[in-house]
C-alpha cells in the first residue's frame, strides 16, 4: 500500500512542478488558444470594404490599428443573426478581413462606431461577437472608407 502512495506522489509532484515551471513560449501557446481577439498577419489577410479590396498602405493601416485595439467586452450573438448585433447608426456595411489561423479559415467583421468598435469573428461553425476600444481605428479608418465610397 506505501508503495502506490509513494509513486502517486512521486507523479504529482512532478506534474506540479512541470505545470508550475513551463517555459514562457508553451504558456504563451496556450493562452494564443484561448484568446477571442487574435492578431491578424497581413500577409494572409484580406481586407475588403463594400465589395472594394483595401490594397497597400491602406490595409497595412486597418490591420494595425486592429491589432492594436484593446479588448473591452464579449456581446453574446447567436449565429445567423449578425444583422441584430448593428447599432441603428452604422450604415450596416463593415470591414470584412479574411484570414487564416492555424488550419481553420477565419472572417471578420468590424463595425465602427464614435466611441468603439464591434467585431462579429466567424470560424470553423462558431460565431463570437465583441467590443474594441481603438481611437485610432475609429479615427483614421473612417477617411480610408470614405475614399472607397
Amino acid at each position: 500500500m506505501t508503495v502506490p502512495v509513494l509513486v502517486l506522489t512521486i507523479i504529482l509532484g512532478l506534474l506540479k512542478l512541470l505545470v508550475t515551471c513551463l517555459p514562457t513560449d508553451a504558456v504563451n501557446w496556450i493562452l494564443s488558444k484561448f484568446k477571442i481577439h487574435s492578431e491578424i498577419s497581413g500577409a494572409n489577410a484580406i481586407v475588403t470594404y463594400d465589395g472594394n479590396r483595401l490594397e497597400g498602405e491602406d490595409k497595412v493601416q486597418v490591420i494595425n490599428y486592429f491589432n492594436e485595439a484593446k479588448f473591452l467586452k464579449k456581446n453574446h450573438i447567436f449565429p445567423g443573426n449578425e444583422q441584430l448585433f448593428l447599432h441603428p447608426e452604422n450604415s450596416g456595411i463593415p470591414i470584412m478581413i479574411d484570414t487564416k489561423r492555424g488550419k481553420n479559415d477565419v472572417r471578420l467583421f468590424v463595425y465602427i462606431y464614435d466611441d468603439h468598435v464591434d467585431v462579429v469573428k466567424q470560424y470553423k461553425n462558431k460565431v463570437v461577437a465583441y467590443s474594441l476600444l481603438s481611437e485610432r481605428l475609429q479615427e483614421r479608418s473612417r477617411p480610408v472608407i470614405r475614399n472607397l465610397v
